[in-house]
């Protein structure tokens, strides 16, 4: 016998349109068969079936795998770089201890070279120095000389030097020196002189 509940499903069946019922199980094979005879027009030999099998994970997006860096390796490469950045600062170092060196030493020269040259400048302001105090010595010989006897000395002396010691004398006493030399040698004196002046400064 049948059971109530079960005459009751019967019924309820019975009593849906069926344009309201599910597909139909003839529908169901249908779609089936369709899907099987694609997958076997896809995959004849069913290479991709037996990847999935093998694989899972495989059947969705291919993923590059990335290998995970070594820490022994990475540490000793970091500790590689810290010893040749080590060696580079001790080179430049030791290149900034030559270049202060050299700078010492080019400083000693300099000093060394502005002492001379103001030895130097001393010396000759004292030979300068001595030098016009003989000039002016000679000068006032001269002038305290009688005129022939100093015209003598100045007839064998060199003309530029004549013409210098006449310059410096008192005029009178120059004078009467000049007097006394011979026409061409106070022609000589007269022009070194005038040369001397004409090159002088006016302004």
């Amino acid at each position: 016998m049948i059971g109530a509940h079960a005459l009751a499903r019967i019924k309820g069946r019975a009593a849906t349109p069926p344009s309201l019922r599910g597909p139909g199980a003839l529908l169901l094979l249908a779609l089936c068969f369709a899907g099987s005879a694609i997958a076997r027009v896809a995959d004849p030999d069913g290479a991709l079936v037996a990847a999935a099998a093998a694989d899972p994970a495989s059947s969705g997006a291919t993923a590059s795998a990335c290998p995970a860096p070594d820490p022994g390796s990475l540490l000793a490469a970091i500790r590689e770089r810290e010893d040749q950045l080590d060696a580079r600062a001790g080179v430049l170092a030791d290149r900034a201890r030559v270049l202060e060196a050299a700078e010492r030493r080019f400083q000693a020269e300099a000093a060394a070279l502005e002492d001379a040259e103001r030895r130097l400048a001393a010396t000759l302001a004292i030979a300068d120095e001595a030098a016009e105090d003989d000039v002016g010595r000679l000068v006032d010989v001269y002038e305290s000389m009688k005129p022939k006897s100093a015209a003598r000395i100045f007839e064998s002396m060199d003309v530029v030097f004549a013409a210098g010691f006449l310059a410096r004398m008192d005029r009178e006493a120059a004078a009467e020196v000049l007097a006394e030399l011979s026409p061409e040698r106070a022609y000589a004196v007269s022009a070194v002189i005038a040369g001397r002046n004409a090159a002088a400064p006016t302004e």
